[in-house]
């Protein structure tokens, strides 16, 4: 079993990651792999509704100039994802917003259904707001959203402050914990199929 955690920080080592790392150490702890993926911090593009990802059936993005396609390349193989991001204006950082909505809608068939929490760490406020953000995608994906002891938040502005914040590194492993146990569950004999869902119905108000 394999969880894959997306680091969303223009930082490489910033406090993203290492709440991510921490996430990933109770993970591993618990048996579980775990792949770290930084998203970089050179430009991406945002989704330009083109639909062209579904009409071609792509299983990918149609714009191949980013990290966008580097980063779904990696959702067949796990078996759970995370992902994380710093708070900018109460929102996560602009890049990861623009790339999970890319890739989750491309290759939607290799994130649907799996395990998924968020992590968002602030200065001091907008973390809640973030953190709903970074979920609501997931919420959309039938996935098993998981929680902890607290919101999946933790507090640091300078490099490596989060570390300082005690109760914010305690819930990254009990979210870690919390995902493992969840994994061990679902695969504890083989993958537990799903009840397949309802064909979609949408209803579109502006006819």
């Amino acid at each position: 079993m394999k969880t894959l955690l997306i680091n969303g920080s223009p930082r490489k080592n910033g406090n993203t990651h290492l709440a991510l790392t921490e996430v990933a150490k109770s993970l591993e702890a618990e048996g579980i792999e775990t792949e770290i993926f930084w998203l970089g911090n050179k430009p991406v593009r945002g989704c330009t509704a083109c639909y062209a990802c579904v009409s071609k059936n792509l299983g990918k993005c149609i714009f191949d100039d980013d990290v966008c396609n580097r980063l779904s390349a990696h959702f067949a193989e796990a078996d759970a994802f995370v992902i994380g991001a710093p708070t900018y204006f109460g929102q996560p950082a602009g890049a990861l917003l623009a790339v999970v909505q890319r890739a989750f809608f491309s290759a939607r068939a290799h994130v649907e259904g799996k395990p998924a929490a968020s992590v968002a760490i602030c200065r001091r406020g907008g973390s809640t707001a973030a953190f709903q953000c970074m979920n609501m995608p997931f919420e959309m994906l039938n996935s098993i959203l998981i929680g902890s002891q607290y919101w999946n938040v933790a507090f640091g502005r300078d490099p490596g402050e989060v570390t300082q914040d005690t109760e914010g590194m305690q819930t990254m492993r009990a979210l870690g914990k919390n995902m493992a146990w969840v994994l061990k569950n679902l695969h504890r004999d083989g993958t537990v199929p799903r009840s397949p869902q309802e064909e979609w119905q949408p209803m579109h108000f502006i006819r």
